[in-house]
């Protein structure tokens, strides 16, 4: 691998976490993980991964980008420590306060960042057709449904809202159902209805590592560029 981008995996015991490093490890993503951090650790080093605790991310080696995928507790000091040492942000933390919104926004003029709440092509796309399809039918109701994982806290899921926010771009007023039951990994319906005729967009992950795999592209296409908020689409 030549000069590989160096990541720091924040929210490493997490799912996406576990995901992002066993990717690095198994597959060529041009991207290695050169410290996890997580609330507590055991071991020191896993899998050739040096491990650190929230409360020692100041000690945490170079690295090029920070990947989070964690809770908005511990967004502050990774975002405060890559604007500190100029490396890039990538995150897909939701429920974000809009103190951490407005820090976000700040940040963005001293280096690259990206701030999804999913990081898969679909979505991207998704995003674009429900702003086209709210702009090209006025009047009609959007409903927006999002099925998670029992495990899955907030509700709606940052997608939903993410998508919500084009309905609005493009004149509709959505409405928000929350599922939670199994393992099922995230689906989202955004519905536009009239009398007597329906429309309805979908996209159903069935693979966490769709997210994982579209983070790492982010991220390797983030380093070296100027500062500023780029967007999931802009990447990919």
């Amino acid at each position: 691998m030549t000069n590989p981008i160096r990541l720091l995996v924040h929210g490493a015991n997490g799912r996406m976490g576990q995901s992002l490093q066993r990717l690095c490890r198994d597959e060529d993503t041009g991207c290695i993980v050169v410290a996890a951090v997580s609330r507590k650790v055991g071991a020191r080093v896993v899998d050739g991964i040096p491990q650190f605790a929230a409360s020692e991310l100041s000690g945490v080696p170079a690295f090029d980008v920070a990947v989070d995928f964690s809770l908005p507790e511990g967004f502050d000091a990774l975002l405060g420590l890559c604007v500190a040492r100029g490396a890039g942000f990538v995150s897909g933390t939701t429920g974000l306060s809009a103190a951490q919104e407005a820090a976000l926004a700040d940040a963005a003029t001293r280096i690259p960042l990206t701030w999804a709440s999913n990081f898969s092509l679909g979505v991207a796309v998704l995003h674009d057709l429900v702003e086209r399809a709210a702009r090209a039918l006025p009047g009609w109701d959007c409903d927006i449904v999002e099925s998670h994982h029992t495990r899955k806290l907030d509700a709606p899921s940052g997608t939903a809202l993410t998508l919500g926010d084009a309905a609005g771009q493009g004149g509709a007023t959505p409405h928000y159902a929350s599922i939670r039951a199994g393992d099922i990994v995230g689906e989202h319906l955004v519905q536009f209805t009239t009398a007597g005729e329906r429309i309805e967009l979908i996209h159903r992950a069935t693979n966490r590592d769709i997210f994982a795999r579209g983070a790492l592209h982010v991220a390797a296409r983030l380093k070296g560029r100027s500062a500023g908020r780029y967007r999931v689409a802009d990447l990919l």
